[in-house]
């Protein structure tokens, strides 16, 4: 065999071993959510936006970011405790069910509470943002930021909700918490808790008449083919809590962390921008994939007929938290 390419072959298989030892070296961060990875999917957004941010930090070369959509890591309340016990190092949750394992949370869910992203994007980035991470701090959950998934609407197949009384009677899927169960009943409707991943089943065998949902998870999970009514009613702002395992936080070395807690800045600002983008989009897109859509008639209405929501939970958010909040967005 030729002397040079013995010198060559013995550098390649050299430097294949540096490489492989170098994989090896990186910490593998197994970053779940329980949506699709779709391009319009706020959770994927999220995801992809944080794996390219670490991964472009010169801090974050040491680590590699693995992302498991479509509840390959559990249902959200498994995946939140999965992140709590390290089984998991970080997930995308939404809020609801970040709420049952701290109520205080349960604030964000209040229905009607918020007119705009923008308002929901300026209370969780001050002061009560703060207070609520450090509140799950306490449970071995690091918050890394609060991302969106837009407005969530109700979409059935009995009739267009347009005044409080259209709720009545109609069976809607809702997540696992109170506070939703809660809005349901206050505005008459028959709410059925039930996990995300039993939904679209139930829905489209007519066990259930329909459910509330962000319009890009409509889209992205293909609702519009089971449901025929799309009611604008933007009842809750759906905040996607980032976590993130508090206990490997704090032990990585003060750059890494810092490359984390960027990256995971950078994420959310990328991920509000392309999902507000999206939601100016996706009425028409809806239309067009056949569903029949309509604002509501007098959002006053609602809000009134929920007024006995704020009082039920006012003593898990807290009185004071929640006496901030309402001065914050009034």
């Amino acid at each position: 065999m030729n002397i040079w390419f013995k010198r060559l072959c013995v550098a390649a298989a050299g430097c294949l071993a540096i490489a492989a030892a170098q994989a090896q070296d990186k910490q593998v961060i197994k970053l779940g959510w329980t949506t699709t990875d779709g391009e319009q999917d706020p959770y994927a957004i999220g995801a992809r936006a944080f794996k390219a941010a670490l991964e472009a930090d010169p801090n974050g070369k040491s680590f590699e970011v693995q992302l498991y959509p479509n509840r390959q890591l559990g249902d959200e309340k498994a995946l939140l405790e999965g992140v709590r016990m390290g089984l998991a190092q970080a997930g995308l949750i939404t809020n609801a069910v970040v709420a049952q394992m701290e109520p205080a949370f349960q604030l964000n869910d209040l229905p009607f509470l918020y007119a705009s992203s923008e308002q929901a994007y300026q209370l969780m980035d001050g002061p009560i943002g703060r207070q609520l991470a450090k509140k799950l701090e306490a449970k071995g959950i690091a918050v890394l930021g609060y991302m969106g998934g837009g407005f969530r609407n109700m979409i059935n197949n009995v009739r267009p909700v347009k005044a409080p009384q259209d709720v009545a009677g109609v069976k809607y899927r809702v997540m696992q918490s109170p506070i939703y169960i809660g809005m349901y009943e206050a505005l008459g409707g028959s709410p059925v808790p039930m996990a995300w991943g039993e939904t679209y089943t139930a829905v489209q065998q007519g066990a259930l008449d329909g459910l509330e949902i962000p319009l890009s998870v409509i889209d992205s999970t293909k609702s519009y083919e089971i449901t025929k009514f799309l009611s604008l009613t933007n009842h809750t702002f759906s905040v996607i809590e980032f976590v993130f395992n508090k206990r490997l936080l704090d032990k990585m070395a003060p750059p890494q962390r810092q490359a984390i807690l960027d990256a995971a800045r950078k994420a959310a600002q990328e991920e509000r921008r392309i999902n507000d983008e999206n939601a100016r989009k996706l009425v028409a897109t809806l239309k067009e994939k056949g569903m029949q859509v309509n604002t509501i008639d007098n959002p006053a209405a609602f809000r009134e007929k929920v007024k006995p929501v704020y009082d039920a939970f006012r003593p898990g958010i807290g009185p004071d938290l929640l006496d901030a909040a309402l001065a914050q967005v009034k």
